[in-house]
C-alpha cells in the first residue's frame, strides 16, 4: 500500500532540460543509486551542492539516496524545504506523503497529497495514493467500530473487502525506492504548467498540527493565488481582515481580481518559512515571497496572520517587511 514512491524521471514534467556538466553529475549519482551504490550516489550529490546547492534535481535525488539508506528523517527534511523553495512541483509532495504514510501519519500523508494534487492535477501516482491512504483510515475506523459492535457483520464485510485490496495490491507492487532513469533537467519555473484548485472556501484538510496547518494553508493560498484563481484565493481571507489604507473590502476585493487576472501569468513561490502558533487558534507564519508575472519580478520579506474559524483558516492581517 502507498509504494508509489516518485523518481528522479518525474521531475521531467516540471522541469527543463540542464548543461551536459550538470547532466552527467547527476545521471551519474543516479546510476550509483540505481546499482545499490548508495554511499557513492550520496557523495556525488553532496560534492554537487556544494556549489549548487539550491538545485531541485540534486536536493530531491538526495532525499531518494538518504530514503534507501534508512533515514527516513532526514528524507522527510529534505522533501520538505523542496515543498517550500518548489511549491509548484508535486514530487516531493507526493513523497513525504509516503514517508508519512510509512510511520503511520495518514493524515499528514492526506494532507501532503492534497497539495500535490493541487498543484499538478494530472498526477496519477498521488490520486493512487490518496486513494490507498482513504482506504487505510477507513480500515482503521472499521477496525474501531468493531472493536465496539463485534457483531457488525456489514463492517466485517467492508473490513475484509479493503484487506483483501491491500493484499492484492501487495503482491503487484515496486519497490518504495525505485529510480528510473531520466533525461537531465535542470530548474525552470513553469507558470503556465496546468493546475486546477478546489471551489472557493474549501481548506486543506486539517491535520491536528496547528503549525502544519497553517503551514499547509499558507501554501494553498500561494498556489491560488499562482493558479490565477481569485475566488479561492479570496477565500482565505477572513470577514474580519484588514484591509490596507482601511480600503473598503468590496473595493479590496474588486482590486484584487483585476490584479490577479491582469498579467498573463502569475508564480508565486514561499522560501524560508517560518511558523508561529500562539494557541490551536491563531498563528502567524513569515516567509520570503517571491512574485514572479509576465509583466513584473519581485521579492519581498511577508507575514500572514491567520485565525481558524470553525475547520477552516483564514487571514486576518497580512503584513510586508520584516
Amino acid at each position: 500500500m502507498l509504494n508509489k514512491f516518485s523518481g528522479i524521471a518525474a521531475l521531467c514534467v516540471l522541469l527543463a532540460c540542464s548543461t551536459n556538466s550538470r547532466a552527467d553529475d547527476i545521471q551519474d549519482a543516479n546510476k550509483l543509486l540505481k546499482q545499490g551504490q548508495t554511499a557513492q550516489a550520496l557523495e556525488k550529490v553532496n560534492a554537487f551542492l556544494a556549489t549548487k546547492p539550491k538545485d531541485a534535481q540534486a536536493r530531491f535525488l538526495k532525499g531518494l539516496i538518504v530514503n534507501e539508506q534508512g533515514n527516513a528523517a532526514e528524507a522527510i527534511q529534505i522533501f520538505t524545504a523542496l515543498t517550500d523553495d518548489y511549491p509548484e512541483l508535486p514530487e516531493p509532495y507526493n513523497n513525504l506523503a509516503v514517508l508519512y504514510a510509512s510511520q503511520g501519519q495518514y493524515d499528514k500523508a492526506k494532507v501532503s497529497l492534497e497539495m500535490a494534487i493541487r498543484t499538478h492535477p494530472s498526477y496519477a501516482t498521488a490520486h493512487e495514493n490518496l486513494g490507498d491512504i482513504y482506504a487505510k483510515m477507513a480500515s482503521q475506523a472499521y477496525d474501531r467500530a468493531l472493536q465496539l459492535d463485534k457483531s457488525n457483520t456489514a463492517t466485517q464485510t467492508k473490513l475484509a473487502l479493503i484487506r483483501d485490496l491491500f493484499g492484492k495490491s501487495a503482491r503487484v507492487a515496486k519497490p518504495a525506492a525505485t529510480v528510473v532513469a531520466a533525461a537531465p533537467v535542470a530548474v525552470a519555473p513553469t507558470a503556465t504548467a496546468p493546475s486546477v484548485t478546489p471551489p472557493a472556501n474549501t481548506q486543506v484538510a486539517a491535520s491536528g498540527n496547528t503549525k502544519d496547518d497553517v503551514l499547509n494553508a499558507t501554501r494553498a493560498w500561494a498556489a491560488a493565488w499562482s493558479a490565477q484563481d481569485s475566488a479561492q484565493y479570496l477565500s482565505f481571507y477572513a470577514p474580519e481582515f484588514n484591509t490596507p489604507d482601511g480600503m473598503d473590502r468590496a473595493a479590496w476585493e474588486a482590486q484584487r481580481k483585476e490584479r490577479i487576472a491582469k498579467p498573463a501569468s502569475i508564480e508565486v513561490t514561499l522560501a524560508g518559512t517560518q511558523v508561529t502558533a500562539r494557541d490551536t487558534e491563531n498563528a502567524s507564519v513569515s516567509f520570503n515571497q517571491n512574485y514572479r508575472a509576465s509583466h513584473l519580478k519581485t521579492s519581498s520579506h511577508k507575514t500572514l496572520v491567520w485565525v481558524k474559524h470553525g475547520t477552516q483558516w483564514q487571514i486576518v492581517e497580512e503584513r510586508s517587511g520584516k
